[in-house]
């Protein structure tokens, strides 16, 4: 009887001693609170995620030929495949195209499982328009139907937290990386958002020295369409006029060390336009490129059952 407690009182012990060592295996290590997950970053001190993605705005600045599109389908899954084609920069048109602020979330999300750049043209200039645009996680913005200094100026302020700009704030959002950016840290997405301003009016042409020489004026992108309009020579894009106010945009925005950017309907229209100094180059867009597949497959097929 007596061997048998003894039995009983060493198996208690030894059962308690496995317990103090299997809570000593769960205690938090010295400085980490309890229930912390070893996984898990410290946001203090772990190196975070910053967006959006550097790379093409320091392309651009650097003098360096990119090719993109206009996506205007509204179709993330569109989207993604026009991404995954391998295009440096797409530009989600709020402005034209189908899609709504509503379905930007999504494309965005497509684009940028890729290494292409998603850039948004914003609907109008407005600055709750481009901060909640940023705050989605653009890489950029392309800015339409502005011609003065004083509002480019206003719009580039928008897109920058405080102080060289007037951005709302919010650490939490997409763009500031759900959190993980410290606040000393939120300032630096100034230097990673590409401002791509429009260049569609004769008054805008006269500015474009002017424009250049802003800090966040990254690109002055020609719209060769809305350009030729307003100048009363709709679609003559070999006017010697349009021609003139081509080479001014160009040289405005080489002087300052921007780029110069321009839609083109068709990639053999590049040399020239390389030539004149553009170097952001968009072709074409996700619905003209279902068109026009659509009416070359249409075509042959008809010309094979003639």
């Amino acid at each position: 009887m007596a061997r048998g407690r003894a039995r009983s009182q060493r198996l208690t012990h030894a059962r308690r001693g496995r317990g103090r060592d299997a809570r000593d295996r769960r205690e938090p290590t010295a400085g980490r609170a309890v229930g912390h997950d070893q996984h898990m970053p410290d946001l203090q001190t772990a190196p975070a995620p910053i967006p959006p993605r550097p790379d093409l705005r320091r392309r651009v600045l650097a003098g360096e030929p990119t090719i993109g599109l206009f996506i205007s389908l509204g179709s993330a899954a569109a989207a993604e495949i026009v991404a995954r084609a391998g295009y440096d920069w797409t530009i989600v048109d709020l402005e034209h195209g189908i899609g709504t602020e509503g379905e930007l979330l999504g494309q965005l999300l497509a684009i940028q499982a890729t290494p292409t750049a998603a850039v948004v043209r914003v609907v109008s200039a407005e600055r709750m328009r481009v901060g909640r645009v940023l705050d989605l996680g653009a890489d950029g913005l392309m800015i339409p139907r502005l011609e003065t200094l004083a509002d480019v100026a206003d719009t580039v302020s928008w897109m920058r937290y405080p102080p060289p700009g007037i951005r709302g704030v919010a650490a939490g959002t997409r763009g500031a990386g759900y959190g993980t950016v410290p606040h000393p840290q939120i300032q630096a997405l100034n230097e990673r958002i590409l401002g791509v301003f429009q260049v569609e009016s004769p008054v805008a042409v006269e500015a474009a020295d002017d424009l250049a020489a802003l800090d966040g004026v990254d690109v002055l992108f020609v719209g060769p369409a809305d350009l030729s309009h307003s100048m009363g020579i709709p679609g003559d894009f070999g006017h010697p006029a349009f021609a003139a106010a081509l080479d001014r945009v160009a040289a405005a925005a080489k002087a300052r060390g921007k780029g110069a950017g321009i839609l083109l309907r068709d990639a053999s229209e590049i040399p020239a336009y390389r030539d004149r100094g553009y170097d952001f180059i968009g072709i074409g867009s996700d619905a003209g490129m279902v068109m026009s597949g659509a009416r070359s497959q249409l075509a042959a097929a008809r010309a094979a059952l003639a």
